[in-house]
């Protein structure tokens, strides 16, 4: 019995030394990014882009497709969301594969704006510390619009401002349904979901971002029919 408890003891100093290896690494790397260029001057680049939109210059239409398909409680959670976690490490755990990431649009926000793309589990902690600092600097709308402001729609259109013009010549402000919800979804995946590469997909994308609207009340059933019979990506 002894050795059992010694054993045990043994398990959990190994695992809690590990993550604090982990958690020194992460934050090392987000400390070199911010010596690089720091969060302010970061913010300010692309708050003074002539093109920047304003929370309140975008539909709400749009607003609510994408809070719905990208973190539906992000006004509910902090910089991370646990319980989002946890249900993606247990839809990744059930299919063996990585169907679910688990991010807020604050971490996407840490990712696009402070970070790299690579996916490498010092980026991924990094970018939890990365999450915490921006919302203790800025409101959630604020950070909204970073990420609308950041995001990459395809077609080489970077930000919310260029995609809405670019795909329908018009300003952010007058998405109607159909075209709010194919912008809230292209940027999980650019290359595949944008209407002008492939239209069926980028259809399949729009009505999952439909269906998620409808599931948090956004829209009402006779909003969501006319899309879905693309069913749901």
């Amino acid at each position: 019995m002894k050795i059992f408890k010694r054993l045990i003891l043994i398990i959990i100093i190994l695992i809690i030394t590990i993550i604090s290896i982990m958690c020194f690494i992460g934050y090392s790397t987000y400390s070199s990014a911010l010596k690089e260029k720091p969060l302010l001057k970061r913010i300010e680049e692309i708050t003074s882009n002539e093109h920047y939109v304003k929370f309140d210059d975008m539909s709400e239409t749009y607003r609510n497709a994408v809070i719905a398909v990208e973190d539906h409680r992000y006004y509910d959670h902090g910089a991370i969301d646990f319980i989002a976690i946890g249900r993606a490490l247990f839809t990744n755990l059930k299919n063996m594969k990585f169907l679910e990431g688990g991010s807020t649009i604050t971490q996407q926000v840490a990712k696009n704006v402070i970070l790299t793309q690579e996916q490498t589990w010092v980026r991924k902690i990094a970018e939890i510390f990365a999450a915490y600092d921006l919302e203790k600097n800025y409101t959630k709308n604020q950070i909204f619009e970073f990420y609308v402001n950041t995001a990459y729609f395809g077609d080489g259109y970077y930000g919310i401002y260029d995609a809405s013009y670019g795909y329908y010549n018009k300003s952010p402000k007058d998405l109607n349904l159909d075209e709010a919800s194919m912008l809230a979804g292209i940027p999980n995946a650019p290359s595949l979901y944008s209407p002008n590469v492939n239209l069926n997909l980028a259809k399949k994308r729009q009505a999952h971002v439909i269906n998620k609207m409808l599931e948090y009340g956004y829209i009402s059933q006779d909003q969501a029919v006319p899309f879905l019979s693309y069913g749901a990506s």
